[in-house]
This record gives structure tokens, C-alpha cells and sequence, in this order.
């Protein structure tokens, strides 16, 4: 089939590359001529592993094509997928769906009549309705992602579900066809209305908001109690019904769908009546846990972080990613850093999104170079290479060997027999160790 893109950030680009690897040919469609540039050359502007890879093969071969003309994308496709930002409005917990509004409205002008124009984007329940009913010359359906960054190649490919939100049998017909090396390899399908298919998106990120910040409830309560979260969490993770997948505790969630949607969704369930007022205490919970970890770096610093050289290893809000919005590591990095720490920042990919952001911040080479000569040391974004540092070595070149595990995954032990004082968050201090 042939299909359009509309809007060539993360989604788009990612939707673009893998509906061509499933045999389609595609035009990605952006108003911004230096990414279309970049992805026509075959070029990614943002970190996820394997997409470079399906963007230079399928460009090179004229299966994908990137464009910034909405009439070539309207003559061109037999389907238009819609996957526009929706950031939260300024001033507001509700989503700005100026993206969304204008995309269905430039491709609803340029396509054929009746075409299939389907919404990817993470949209307030009600919105599918509304384009549809404005948009009458084309057909809206829609048909939410759920993709989680630095896997996103593969749940696009082989995704855990599809939900179809359709009006008709001829919408979803055209979209079984879009899908159908997907479904054949086995992947369950849920063909719903407009406002069921809007929630799944909505309900599925508020539930893993949740679960993060019950278990980091459990490690505030762990902290005043005396426990240990961590052994919490193995326990109430065998239970089937509870599982373990999003059960670690540490300073929280970020990035640019979680605290966004969790907020507009307790938003739009507001103008509907229905008060989601639980969530917004998630959304509290998941905000403490970046003050206690700048709590945790003023204590070990002796009351104050003043002059104090503290040494952040992570700026991206999760690992095998660039994506550094509303991150927690560089949230704590730039409060510390206007308490006047000297606060040296590393990351393996998202150095330069996090210069450009927090240009104040001091920024290294590598994590040893991070290291050099640090107070403290904060352990913030859980990248792998950061688990595998060894603990000797760092211990040689920091001037005192003091580190707060903010994810929960570094071998304390480990830590501590190299000689240093170990904090994690919900965990009690190794025997003789711990903030003084």
C-alpha cells in the first residue's frame, strides 16, 4: 500500500521507517525542512537503536521518501497516518492539540475523498470525534502507539497489541490490510469505538505511572520505617497478579509522554466530571523523589552543596535514549547546580540535547573524566555502562567516595567493600556506612 506520515519526530519517523520494512511504500510529511533534509539523506536527528539502520536501507531503496509538500502527501497515499506532537499546554495540565488540529486539517484538504486518515498522536478522549465530525470528506480513525523509546523499532514491528479505533467495517478492513504480516505473525487485535481506542493509550501510561510511584511510596515509607524496598519489591513481584516489571524504586519517571498524559488525562476527566484525583498524587509522589535526592546530596555534603563538586552520571530520562525532557537526572543536576554545586554531567548520547538545555551545567567527555576530583557522585540514569563502571577505579579518581544509587540497580556490596558510602533510595545504608 501507499502510505503518509504526517509529522517526522519520534513517532513519525519510527512509523515511517517500519511501515516500510513491512513492504509499504511511504512519504514522511513535517513542516521542518532541515529534518526532511536529514531523514531524505538517510540521517536520524534523535538516539533509537536500529532505526538509522531501516531509514538509510528503505531511503536508499525508494521505499521511503520524506517530503515537505502536503499536496504530493495527499495525492500520494491510500492511508494518512497522523503522529503530531501533543505537548501540555503552558499554563495548564491539559494537551495543546494545535499539531493535531492543523495536520488533520492540511491533509483532510489534499487527500482524496473518503481517504483514510488515521490519528496516532496521544489525544484527550473525545478528539477522534470531534476531527471526524469537522473533516467530513475524509474518513477518521484512530489507532494509538505505544511505544516505549530505545525499543521502539521492535514494538512497532512486533508489537504486544494493535487497537483499532474505527467507524466502520471498510476502516478497519483497510487497516487489517496495513497490518497484516503483523497480525499474521500472531498479534492480537482490539477493534474498539473512537473514545475506547483514545483511553487504551491514556489508561495503559496512567497504570505504569502508578505502579512507579506506588513502589517509590514504598521507598519513601521504607526510608522512615527502616526497610528495605528493594526486598519489598522481590516479594510483592512474585505475586502474579502484582508482577515485577515496574517495581524498582528510584528518583522517579520522566520524559516526554509520562508526566504530560498522566496530567492531561486527569484533566480531561475533569471537563467530563469523573475526578482522577489519584493521579495527580502520582504525579507528586514521582516529584518527590528528585527532592530526595537532592535532600540525600545535601546531607552527604554536610548540610550544604555549596562548592561542593558533585558528579552526575545520566542526562537522558531513561537509558538508549537522547530524550531529555523533563528529565530527573538533569532536574537534580541544575537544582544542585543553583545551590551552588559544581555539577559535572555525562551521558553516552544526550550530551548535546542536555548543553543546549542546561547550558550552566559542566558537562565531561566520559564518566571517568566525571568523576575526576567529584564529592559526590549521583548514579541517575540507569545506562548500562554505569553498572558495569568498577568501583576501585572510581574510587581513585573521585576526592571522596560517596555515591547515591538513584536507580536502584548497582551492586551495593560491590560499593561498599571498594571502599565506599553507598546510598539507595528505600534501601537502608550498608552496616556503618550511610549520610553523616
Amino acid at each position: 500500500m501507499r502510505l503518509t506520515v504526517i509529522g517526522t519526530g519520534y513517532l513519525g519517523a519510527t512509523h515511517a521507517a517500519c511501515m516500510a520494512e513491512l513492504g509499504h511504500e511511504v512519504l514522511g510529511v513535517d513542516v521542518d525542512p532541515d529534518k526532511v533534509a536529514a531523514l531524505q539523506a538517510g540521517r536520524v536527528p534523535f538516539h533509537e537503536p536500529g532505526l538509522p539502520e531501516l531509514i538509510a536501507r528503505h531511503t536508499a531503496s525508494g521505499r521511503l521518501r520524506f517530503t515537505t509538500d502536503y499536496a504530493e502527501a495527499g495525492a500520494f497515499g491510500d492511508v494518512h497516518f497522523v503522529c503530531v506532537g501533543t505537548p501540555q499546554l503552558k499554563g495548564s495540565e491539559g494537551a495543546d492539540l494545535t499539531y493535531v488540529d492543523s495536520a488533520f486539517a492540511a491533509v483532510a484538504e489534499h487527500a482524496a475523498p473518503g481517504a483514510l486518515v488515521v490519528g496516532k498522536s496521544t489525544v484527550p478522549v473525545g478528539t477522534a470525534g470531534r476531527l471526524a465530525r469537522a473533516h467530513g470528506r475524509v474518513e477518521v480513525a484512530w489507532n494509538p502507539e505505544f511505544l516505549r523509546e530505545g525499543f521502539a523499532v521492535e514494538d512497532t514491528l512486533r508489537p504486544d497489541r494493535l487497537v483499532f479505533g474505527v467507524r466502520s467495517e471498510r476502516a478497519e478492513t483497510i487497516l487489517r490490510e496495513v497490518y497484516a504480516s503483523v497480525l499474521a505473525a500472531g498479534t492480537p487485535l482490539v477493534a474498539a469505538d473512537f473514545p475506547t481506542a483514545e483511553l487504551v493509550k491514556t489508561a495503559a501510561n496512567a497504570f505504569l505511572a502508578t505502579k512507579i510511584s506506588f513502589i517509590n511510596a514504598m521507598a519513601e515509607l521504607c526510608e522512615a520505617a527502616g526497610g528495605d524496598v528493594g526486598v519489598l519489591a522481590e516479594a510483592i513481584g512474585h505475586d502474579d497478579r502484582i508482577g515485577r516489571k515496574f517495581l524498582r524504586a528510584g528518583v522517579g519517571f520522566g520524559g516526554g509522554c509520562l508526566p504530560k498524559d498522566i496530567r492531561a488525562f486527569a484533566h480531561r476527566a475533569d471537563e467530563l466530571g469523573v475526578s482522577l484525583a489519584f493521579l495527580r498524587e502520582v504525579d507528586a509522589i514521582n516529584m518527590r523523589r528528585r527532592d530526595k535526592v537532592v535532600e540525600l546530596a545535601r546531607e552527604l555534603c554536610g548540610g550544604s552543596v555549596l562548592g561542593a563538586r558533585i558528579a552526575v552520571l545520566g542526562a537522558a530520562f531513561k537509558p538508549d535514549s537522547d530524550d531529555i525532557r523533563d528529565s530527573p537526572a538533569l532536574n537534580v543536576a541544575a537544582r544542585l547546580r543553583l545551590d551552588g554545586a559544581d555539577v559535572t554531567v555525562y551521558d553516552p548520547e544526550a550530551m548535546d540535547n542536555a548543553r543546549k538545555a542546561f547550558p550552566l551545567l559542566g558537562y565531561a567527555l566520559s564518566a571517568e573524566e566525571a568523576l575526576g576530583g567529584a564529592d559526590l557522585v549521583l548514579h541517575l540514569t540507569e545506562w548500562p555502562q554505569f553498572r558495569e563502571i568498577d568501583p576501585e577505579r572510581a574510587r581513585s579518581l573521585v576526592s571522596r567516595p560517596r555515591i547515591v544509587d538513584g536507580r536502584g540497580v548497582l551492586d551495593a556490596d560491590r560499593w561498599t567493600a571498594a571502599g565506599w558510602r553507598f546510598w539507595a533510595l528505600g534501601r537502608p545504608a550498608p552496616v556503618g556506612e550511610g549520610p553523616r
